[in-house]
Protein backbone atom coordinates (compact mmCIF):
# COMPACT_ATOMS: atom_id res chain seq x y z
CA UNK A 1 0.00 0.00 0.00
CA UNK A 2 0.83 3.88 -0.52
CA UNK A 3 0.47 5.80 3.06
CA UNK A 4 -0.51 9.01 2.37
CA UNK A 5 2.98 10.32 2.18
CA UNK A 6 3.63 7.99 -0.63
CA UNK A 7 5.98 5.30 1.30
CA UNK A 8 5.30 1.71 0.37
CA UNK A 9 4.87 -0.31 3.28
CA UNK A 10 5.16 -3.99 2.62
CA UNK A 11 3.56 -6.34 4.94
CA UNK A 12 5.22 -9.79 5.00
CA UNK A 13 2.73 -11.83 7.40
CA UNK A 14 -0.12 -11.19 9.81
CA UNK A 15 1.24 -13.91 12.03
CA UNK A 16 4.76 -14.75 13.82
CA UNK A 17 7.95 -12.80 12.68
CA UNK A 18 5.86 -9.87 11.40
CA UNK A 19 8.11 -7.13 10.19
CA UNK A 20 6.10 -4.37 7.74
CA UNK A 21 9.55 -3.41 5.20
CA UNK A 22 10.54 -0.08 3.80
CA UNK A 23 11.71 0.69 0.53
CA UNK A 24 15.56 0.21 -0.45
CA UNK A 25 15.67 3.97 -0.41
CA UNK A 26 13.46 5.88 2.04
CA UNK A 27 13.57 9.34 2.47
CA UNK A 28 15.35 9.28 5.41
CA UNK A 29 18.74 8.96 3.43
CA UNK A 30 18.15 12.17 1.17
CA UNK A 31 20.10 15.41 2.53
CA UNK A 32 18.21 17.23 5.27
CA UNK A 33 19.25 19.55 8.18
CA UNK A 34 20.85 17.55 11.44
CA UNK A 35 17.92 16.92 14.10
CA UNK A 36 20.62 18.02 16.70
CA UNK A 37 19.83 21.60 15.75
CA UNK A 38 16.20 21.16 17.75
CA UNK A 39 15.80 21.22 21.23
CA UNK A 40 16.11 18.16 23.43
CA UNK A 41 13.83 17.98 26.26
CA UNK A 42 13.03 15.41 29.44
CA UNK A 43 9.45 14.81 29.30
CA UNK A 44 6.85 12.51 30.92
CA UNK A 45 3.89 11.92 28.52
CA UNK A 46 3.54 14.34 25.32
CA UNK A 47 2.80 17.75 27.13
CA UNK A 48 6.24 18.45 28.25
CA UNK A 49 7.83 17.59 24.94
CA UNK A 50 8.85 20.31 22.23
CA UNK A 51 7.28 19.08 19.05
CA UNK A 52 9.54 18.55 16.15
CA UNK A 53 10.15 21.31 14.03
CA UNK A 54 9.12 20.57 10.34
CA UNK A 55 10.41 23.39 8.91
CA UNK A 56 13.95 22.57 9.75
CA UNK A 57 14.09 19.63 6.77
CA UNK A 58 14.92 20.10 3.13
CA UNK A 59 12.68 16.67 2.81
CA UNK A 60 9.84 14.79 4.65
CA UNK A 61 10.81 14.11 8.69
CA UNK A 62 11.71 10.09 8.72
CA UNK A 63 10.00 8.43 11.40
CA UNK A 64 11.19 4.65 12.59
CA UNK A 65 8.86 2.88 14.96
CA UNK A 66 10.45 0.39 16.83
CA UNK A 67 8.42 -2.08 18.38
CA UNK A 68 7.18 -5.70 18.99
CA UNK A 69 3.96 -7.14 17.56
CA UNK A 70 1.71 -4.63 18.55
CA UNK A 71 4.01 -1.80 16.50
CA UNK A 72 4.16 -4.38 13.63
CA UNK A 73 0.28 -4.37 13.48
CA UNK A 74 -0.99 -7.41 14.96
CA UNK A 75 -4.22 -7.72 16.19
CA UNK A 76 -5.46 -5.05 13.53
CA UNK A 77 -6.63 -5.49 10.06
CA UNK A 78 -4.30 -4.71 7.09
CA UNK A 79 -2.72 -1.28 6.77
CA UNK A 80 -4.03 -0.12 10.18
CA UNK A 81 -0.95 -0.40 12.56
CA UNK A 82 -0.72 2.07 14.54
CA UNK A 83 2.55 3.40 12.23
CA UNK A 84 0.49 3.38 9.18
CA UNK A 85 -2.45 4.72 10.60
CA UNK A 86 0.24 7.74 11.79
CA UNK A 87 1.67 8.21 8.62
CA UNK A 88 -1.61 9.01 6.92
CA UNK A 89 -2.61 11.37 10.27
CA UNK A 90 0.61 13.11 9.76
CA UNK A 91 0.36 13.82 5.84
CA UNK A 92 2.83 14.12 3.00
CA UNK A 93 6.00 16.15 5.19
CA UNK A 94 6.62 12.87 7.22
CA UNK A 95 7.39 9.14 6.33
CA UNK A 96 6.89 6.80 9.07
CA UNK A 97 8.39 3.73 8.48
CA UNK A 98 7.53 0.21 10.63
CA UNK A 99 10.46 -1.95 12.10
CA UNK A 100 7.74 -3.53 14.66
CA UNK A 101 9.36 -7.36 14.90
CA UNK A 102 6.25 -9.76 16.39
CA UNK A 103 8.04 -11.22 19.97
CA UNK A 104 10.50 -8.81 20.21
CA UNK A 105 12.15 -8.32 23.57
CA UNK A 106 14.19 -4.98 24.70
CA UNK A 107 16.17 -7.58 27.20
CA UNK A 108 19.06 -8.98 25.36
CA UNK A 109 18.77 -12.14 27.14
CA UNK A 110 15.34 -11.97 26.62
CA UNK A 111 13.93 -15.28 24.33
CA UNK A 112 13.78 -12.70 21.05
CA UNK A 113 16.25 -9.31 21.75
CA UNK A 114 15.26 -6.91 19.30
CA UNK A 115 18.65 -5.62 18.56
CA UNK A 116 19.20 -9.34 17.09
CA UNK A 117 16.46 -9.04 14.87
CA UNK A 118 17.10 -7.86 11.08
CA UNK A 119 14.62 -4.69 11.50
CA UNK A 120 16.86 -3.03 14.19
CA UNK A 121 19.50 -3.11 11.25
CA UNK A 122 17.35 -1.80 8.89
CA UNK A 123 16.07 0.86 11.45
CA UNK A 124 19.64 2.39 11.77
CA UNK A 125 20.26 2.56 8.07
CA UNK A 126 17.51 4.07 7.39
CA UNK A 127 18.63 7.43 9.01
CA UNK A 128 15.64 8.41 10.79
CA UNK A 129 15.61 11.69 12.06
CA UNK A 130 12.75 10.81 14.67
CA UNK A 131 12.89 7.30 16.72
CA UNK A 132 9.54 5.71 18.51
CA UNK A 133 10.70 2.96 20.43
CA UNK A 134 7.85 1.12 21.90
CA UNK A 135 9.51 -1.76 23.77
CA UNK A 136 8.69 -3.68 27.28
CA UNK A 137 5.56 -6.04 26.61
CA UNK A 138 6.84 -9.02 25.98
CA UNK A 139 9.38 -8.07 28.34
CA UNK A 140 7.23 -9.08 30.99
CA UNK A 141 6.71 -12.58 30.56
CA UNK A 142 8.13 -14.16 33.77
CA UNK A 143 10.82 -16.13 31.41
CA UNK A 144 12.00 -12.52 30.37
CA UNK A 145 11.43 -10.45 32.96
CA UNK A 146 14.21 -12.68 35.39
CA UNK A 147 16.71 -10.55 33.60
CA UNK A 148 14.29 -7.19 35.08
CA UNK A 149 17.65 -5.56 36.73
CA UNK A 150 19.42 -5.59 33.50
CA UNK A 151 16.30 -3.52 31.64
CA UNK A 152 17.94 -0.02 32.51
CA UNK A 153 20.85 -1.33 30.83
CA UNK A 154 19.72 -3.16 28.08
CA UNK A 155 17.33 0.45 27.33
CA UNK A 156 20.30 2.47 27.26
CA UNK A 157 22.02 0.66 25.30
CA UNK A 158 19.50 0.64 22.66
CA UNK A 159 19.06 4.20 22.70
CA UNK A 160 22.53 4.86 22.48
CA UNK A 161 22.68 3.03 19.30
CA UNK A 162 20.37 5.49 17.47
CA UNK A 163 21.91 8.55 19.56
CA UNK A 164 25.25 7.52 17.74
CA UNK A 165 23.88 8.11 13.99
CA UNK A 166 25.41 10.66 12.25
CA UNK A 167 21.42 12.40 12.13
CA UNK A 168 21.24 12.55 15.95
CA UNK A 169 17.67 11.47 15.94
CA UNK A 170 15.21 12.56 18.27
CA UNK A 171 14.48 9.96 20.03
CA UNK A 172 10.73 9.34 21.84
CA UNK A 173 10.15 6.21 24.01
CA UNK A 174 6.98 5.19 24.97
CA UNK A 175 5.42 3.54 28.10
CA UNK A 176 3.60 0.07 27.02
CA UNK A 177 0.68 -0.59 26.38
CA UNK A 178 -1.88 -1.52 29.22
CA UNK A 179 -2.16 -5.25 29.59
CA UNK A 180 -6.21 -5.86 30.72
CA UNK A 181 -7.49 -8.62 33.17
CA UNK A 182 -5.15 -11.26 33.51
CA UNK A 183 -3.20 -10.47 29.93
CA UNK A 184 -2.18 -13.21 27.41
CA UNK A 185 0.56 -15.31 26.26
CA UNK A 186 2.59 -14.39 30.01
CA UNK A 187 2.51 -11.08 29.40
CA UNK A 188 0.61 -9.38 32.03
CA UNK A 189 -0.07 -5.70 33.80
CA UNK A 190 2.48 -6.04 36.60
CA UNK A 191 5.36 -6.19 34.88
CA UNK A 192 4.27 -3.22 32.91
CA UNK A 193 3.46 -1.15 35.61
CA UNK A 194 7.02 -2.03 37.27
CA UNK A 195 8.88 -0.82 33.96
CA UNK A 196 6.87 2.47 33.76
CA UNK A 197 9.39 3.78 36.32
CA UNK A 198 12.16 2.35 35.04
CA UNK A 199 11.26 3.78 31.65
CA UNK A 200 11.11 7.37 33.33
CA UNK A 201 14.60 6.80 34.59
CA UNK A 202 15.92 6.01 31.58
CA UNK A 203 14.28 9.16 30.16
CA UNK A 204 15.77 11.47 32.13
CA UNK A 205 19.40 10.17 32.16
CA UNK A 206 19.00 10.04 28.47
CA UNK A 207 17.56 13.02 28.03
CA UNK A 208 14.82 11.94 25.88
CA UNK A 209 10.94 12.12 25.40
CA UNK A 210 8.18 9.73 26.82
CA UNK A 211 5.23 9.22 25.16
CA UNK A 212 2.11 7.76 27.54
CA UNK A 213 0.66 4.75 25.39
CA UNK A 214 -0.14 2.96 28.75
CA UNK A 215 -2.50 6.19 30.06
CA UNK A 216 -3.95 6.43 25.99
CA UNK A 217 -5.26 2.94 26.15
CA UNK A 218 -5.35 2.12 30.03
CA UNK A 219 -9.67 3.03 30.50
CA UNK A 220 -10.34 1.14 27.39
CA UNK A 221 -9.89 -2.59 27.72
CA UNK A 222 -12.56 -3.11 24.74
CA UNK A 223 -9.69 -1.83 22.62
CA UNK A 224 -7.62 -4.90 22.97
CA UNK A 225 -9.61 -7.90 22.53
CA UNK A 226 -7.16 -10.73 23.65
CA UNK A 227 -6.18 -8.37 25.99
CA UNK A 228 -2.42 -7.36 24.51
CA UNK A 229 -2.80 -6.29 21.01
CA UNK A 230 -4.98 -3.11 19.96
CA UNK A 231 -7.55 -3.56 17.11
CA UNK A 232 -7.98 -1.02 14.72
CA UNK A 233 -9.55 1.39 17.00
CA UNK A 234 -6.56 0.63 19.68
CA UNK A 235 -4.01 1.36 17.05
CA UNK A 236 -5.98 4.47 16.51
CA UNK A 237 -5.69 5.85 20.09
CA UNK A 238 -2.01 5.24 19.87
CA UNK A 239 -1.30 6.79 16.39
CA UNK A 240 -3.39 9.83 17.56
CA UNK A 241 -1.26 9.85 21.04
CA UNK A 242 2.02 9.52 19.10
CA UNK A 243 0.79 12.55 16.57
CA UNK A 244 0.81 14.34 19.87
CA UNK A 245 4.17 14.08 21.12
CA UNK A 246 5.53 14.37 17.28
CA UNK A 247 3.20 17.64 16.57
CA UNK A 248 2.17 19.72 19.69
CA UNK A 249 -1.02 19.34 18.81
CA UNK A 250 -4.21 17.03 18.69
CA UNK A 251 -5.13 15.18 15.22
CA UNK A 252 -8.44 17.33 14.22
CA UNK A 253 -9.52 14.36 11.29
CA UNK A 254 -11.23 11.01 11.39
CA UNK A 255 -10.35 8.11 12.86
CA UNK A 256 -7.39 7.00 9.42
CA UNK A 257 -8.78 3.62 9.54
CA UNK A 258 -9.15 2.25 5.58
CA UNK A 259 -11.25 -1.40 5.16
CA UNK A 260 -9.31 -3.51 2.67
CA UNK A 261 -11.12 -6.53 0.82
CA UNK A 262 -7.56 -8.51 2.93
CA UNK A 263 -9.03 -6.81 6.21
CA UNK A 264 -12.57 -7.50 6.29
Amino acid sequence: MKADGGISIKDYSRHNNLVRDTPAEPPCRQMKIPIGLLALGVSIGWLMAAPVDVSVFKQPVCVACIGDSITAGVGTTQDNSYPTQLGRMLGGNWAVMNFGVSGATLLNHGDKPYQREAAFQRALESRPDVVVIKLGTNDTKPKNWKFKDEFLADFKDLIRQFVRLPGQPRIFICRPAFVPGNGNFGINEAGVLAEIPLLDEIAAAAKVDVIDIHAALKDHPELLPDHVHPNNAGATAMARTVFQALTGREFAGAAPVVITEAGK
